[in-house]
């Protein structure tokens, strides 16, 4: 069992926050992801171009802080960008190269499950880089950052920070939870084991990319109510959003028919009601 609170998230001398009760917890975060479709709605007005970039350990809780972010905004304005692994083609362009074909246009938010910081972190604790290409990334990086931010682009950077106690006991609900068991990747169990290399990793990466002009912003998740809750309210106090008021919008009058007949219900393949077979079959009992 690993070391009690060691690193991230529960280290010595933090006195671990009680979990978010369930009641404040929703009606805050509905609260929040109303001021999430006004933020949307402004983003499309006014064409901002809005990139928030996911980080943190495996299991941190970053995947169900963007189901939140998204859960009623439009996907044809924010969306994901989950890049998999290179191809052998991208590996030869320049590193930034297969991130800025996902950058967003004028009026659109992309959130970033994962990002370019792949190269600070895993592909350095990995070996999947040279140490050539890890320090040009170190160097390269804040000026790419700054020529977002110069272009227009609202760029936030949020790490999720948890301990190894804590991700090790969701490894092993994941492991446990035939619905979840995808998630849990024999990377994900590599990192247990290199736990202080990832530790290390992270600090000489906030050395270099921990800017004024791009901060990374700390999300404490040992708590997933409490991480999802703080990161959306700090985002939204960042971005100068305001409210747009949308045009009013009425259903008209169904017209009176013109003498449209349905086909016959027997020329079309309907799915089985599966559904019924839970109230008891044709003629059960209904509530």
């Amino acid at each position: 069992m690993a070391a009690k609170g060691r690193g991230e998230g529960g280290g010595k001398g933090r006195a671990k926050q009680p979990r978010l009760a369930k009641e404040p917890y929703e009606r805050e975060l509905l609260r929040l992801q109303n001021e999430l479709v006004k933020l949307q709605e402004w983003v499309r007005t006014e064409g901002a171009r809005l990139v928030v970039v996911f980080e943190g350990r495996d299991a941190a809780g970053k995947g169900g802080a963007i189901k939140r972010v998204t859960e009623y905004l439009n996907p044809r304005i924010a969306r994901v960008a989950a890049l998999p692994t290179p191809t052998e083609r991208q590996r030869t362009q320049w590193y930034f190269q297969r991130y800025v074909e996902h950058l967003p246009a004028a009026g659109e938010i992309v959130l970033f499950d994962r990002s370019w910081y792949n190269r600070a972190g895993v592909e350095k604790v990995m070996g999947f880089c040279t140490q050539e290409e890890y320090w040009r990334f170190l160097h390269q990086c804040p000026t790419f950052e700054r020529m977002l931010i110069e272009s227009g682009i609202l760029l936030r950077k949020y790490w999720f920070s948890v301990s190894d106690t804590e991700q090790e006991r969701r490894f092993r609900a994941r492991l446990e939870d035939p619905m979840r068991r995808w998630k849990l990747s024999p990377m994900d169990t590599e990192s247990i084991t290199r736990w202080e290399d990832y530790s290390r990793a992270k600090d000489e990466m906030f050395v270099y990319t921990d800017t004024p002009e791009s901060p990374w912003n700390v999300v404490e998740s040992e708590d997933k109510r409490r991480a999802r809750i703080n990161m959306v309210a700090h985002l939204l106090s960042t971005v100068p959003y305001r409210e747009v008021a949308l045009p009013r919008v009425e259903l008209p009058p169904r017209p009176p028919s013109r003498g449209y007949q349905r086909p016959p219900r027997d020329l079309q393949k309907y799915v089985p009601d599966h559904a019924a077979a839970l109230e008891g079959g044709p003629g059960g009992k209904r509530a």
